[in-house]
């Protein structure tokens, strides 16, 4: 036994052990999160549920589950009753998108109702009910259900293409003039704060006359776009279904006001495969609707991808010429000790100190002095001197920055000695050696450094919610508006859009499926954007291949 132990294999074994413990956790998280996750996208069957006290529902059957005995009467607790959840939409007429039935309650579940159909909305969630007619005006367009049946993928086409119409007007036409007037509206305060001294006002009214009439020529634009929204809303709003419910309730919903609907009960396996493609692209690259609990998330992936690679091009000059410094410049003592361990003692700090300090530095200081210095005549509202992507940025930098210094200074200490002597020896300067010999040698392990300081980036959410994250953000930090990347705008987040949706949303239950594809969708891109940069130091491993490696 002692020489099993003197030989180290029981260390071998454990560690071993620990490796495949977690690779088996990591593997479980990711089960359970595409598992529970799955709702969002796979279409489930619709059933029609009777219960003994005359309501119907038609709606999905979402889960079953025993029920706590410390809820049933002592003569039912033997007989191990359960419960099911049923999605049953129709929120404005019920109040409610979830409904528990004890298997007590149930008198008859019919798996297959006929013509049962799931409208998805742009409020109110979904509706789960019959199509009875398409209107026109208040005029039915059809004679029968199966008519109106036959014909409601046209008229849905006709609605989205103009709901498509309407927010491309409102997004790029209208968002471009608002922007622009803004800005005229800037020039003119930037005026009225310059010849403040100037008594009379005729002669600030001259100076911005001209700005007056540019707003004016381009109220006059938006007032036609406006009216153009009005026709266009007016012609939409003009056709319209009418559902009833399994109880017999009827209602109008109009068109423009349904994204999609499907009948899951008469799909194939290839047609729920189909639609599933279909949510998912709906998933990445529209904007969220509901309260962020439906629709998309591309205005936040936008925002964490874009957040990474600003915070990367702020933390690798500073990360690398820091450890550059100490490992090759300063004169080794105890003041470069105690800077090496306040840089480890960094990497221990919780995000949220960093946050409080990205507030009270950038935010504050650098951005109010930058509205001092540049934008006095806006005061008191802030233009840098607010949450935004830029300032997110840094202080993610400041964040991460320890953990490229102290992975920079390893890779940097792997080099041979006699490699820089070898360089030195050849009359090179110590400075044409750093720049053509050993930081091409250490740009692998720099990279390490790199993705594990945007692996820890993508994930944080506390510094930004006090520097620039938002619920919603009306503009992305890029558009063709100039100068095209606005780093004072505030952004989304998929860190924070989890939180927001999975902690913060009214109706928690409608929202749990889109947590977990969010959260799926934030390992996708930590994972990618780590794998583009290993990628790109293998080919630098093979590029600078030397005896160091």
């Amino acid at each position: 036994m002692k020489e099993f132990f003197k030989s180290g294999d029981l260390f071998i074994w454990m560690t071993g052990l620990g490796l495949g413990v977690s690779l088996v956790m990591i593997t479980g998280i990711l089960y359970l999160i595409i598992i529970n996750g799955s709702d969002y996208f796979w279409p489930q069957n619709i059933v029609k549920v009777e219960t003994n006290d005359g309501r119907a529902y038609i709606g999905q059957k979402m889960t079953t589950e025993k029920i706590p005995l410390a809820n049933l009467d002592d003569s039912l607790q033997s007989k191990g009753l359960k419960r099911i959840q049923f999605k049953v939409g129709n929120r404005e007429l019920y109040g409610f998108d979830f409904l528990w039935l004890d298997e007590s309650e149930i008198k008859k579940i019919d798996n297959n109702p006929r013509n049962a159909l799931c409208f998805e909305r742009l409020e109110f969630g979904n509706f789960f009910g019959y199509l009875q007619n398409i209107y026109r005006d208040s005029t039915p367009i059809t004679k029968n259900q199966a008519d109106a049946l036959k014909i409601l993928p046209n008229y849905l086409d006709i609605a989205s293409d103009l709901r498509s119409e309407i927010k491309k007007i409102e997004k790029d036409e209208i968002g471009s003039i608002n922007y622009k007037i803004e800005e005229l509206r800037t020039k003119i305060k930037k005026v009225e704060y310059e010849n403040k001294h100037i008594k009379e006002h005729k002669i600030i009214e001259e100076k911005s006359k001209p700005f007056y009439v540019e707003i004016d020529s381009y109220q006059k634009g938006y007032t036609k776009l406006q009216e153009k929204i009005d026709s266009l809303n007016k012609t939409a709003k003009a056709y319209s279904i009418k559902l009833t419910t399994a109880s017999g309730d009827t209602t109008n919903i109009p068109l423009i006001n349904i994204f999609h609907y499907y009948s899951p009960n008469e799909m194939g396996f290839f047609g729920k495969l189909g639609f599933a493609f279909t949510k998912i692209y709906e998933f990445i690259f529209d904007e969220p609707r509901e309260s962020n609990t439906e629709g998309g998330v591309f205005p936040a992936i936008f925002g964490t991808i874009m957040l990474v690679l600003l915070m990367s091009i702020a933390v690798v000059p500073f990360g690398v010429l820091a450890a550059l410094y100490l490992r090759e410049y300063a004169k080794q003592g105890f003041l470069v000790r105690t800077v090496r361990i306040a840089v480890n003692n960094l990497a221990g700090v919780p995000s949220i100190v960093f946050g409080i300090f990205g507030l009270g530095f950038f935010i504050y200081s650098v951005g109010g002095t930058i509205d001092k210095l540049f934008y006095p005549e806006l005061l008191p509202t802030p233009t840098w001197g607010t949450g935004g992507i830029l300032w997110a940025s840094l202080t993610l930098a400041l964040l991460t920055v320890p953990v490229v210094i102290v992975a920079t200074e390893e890779a940097l200490a792997t080099i041979p000695r006699g490699i820089r002597e070898a360089s030195l020896a050849l009359g090179a300067t110590k400075w044409q050696t750093m720049k053509k010999i050993i930081l091409p040698a250490a740009a692998p392990g720099i990279l390490t450094g790199l993705i594990l300081a945007m692996a820890r980036a993508a994930g944080e959410v506390a510094p930004l919610m006090i520097t620039g994250v938002v619920k919603l953000a009306p503009s992305l930090p890029l558009d063709w508006n100039l100068p095209l990347i606005h780093l004072d705008r505030k952004f989304m987040h998929l860190g924070f859009h989890i939180y927001d949706v999975g902690f913060q949303s009214p109706n928690i239950e409608a929202a749990l499926p889109m947590v977990y594809m969010t959260t799926l969708l934030l390992i996708a891109i930590v994972i990618l954007l780590n794998i583009t940069a290993m990628k790109i130091r293998t080919n630098l491993r093979k590029k600078y291949k030397t005896s160091v490696f």
